[in-house]
């Protein structure tokens, strides 16, 4: 008789334990939610793009951004060129 009861509960296992850890995590759900009672407000977190634009406003915040070198009285204006920087130089 006990072989026939347990070869029916393992087979009907799935039927029984999903209701029953349902109804267990929704009473202990509501049980952690009223516990803890609403939780507070957060603060927006900002994201990356918007935490650069802002490091890079306060960079230039203390600049006189009207004052620039002119082109001419750069030195070196063009770069060499980008082929020509890992052949030796000839002599």
């Amino acid at each position: 008789m006990w072989s026939v009861l347990w070869a029916a509960v393992r087979s009907k296992a799935p039927y029984v334990t999903f209701p029953v850890a349902f109804v267990v995590g929704l009473v202990g759900y509501h049980l952690e939610w009223f516990l803890r009672g609403d939780p507070p407000p957060q603060a927006e977190e900002k994201s990356i793009s918007e935490q650069r634009e802002d490091r890079k406003l306060q960079e230039i915040a203390g600049k006189d951004l009207t004052k620039v070198v002119s082109l001419k009285e750069k030195l070196e204006f063009a770069p060499r060129a980008v082929l020509n920087r890992n052949r030796p130089e000839k002599s």
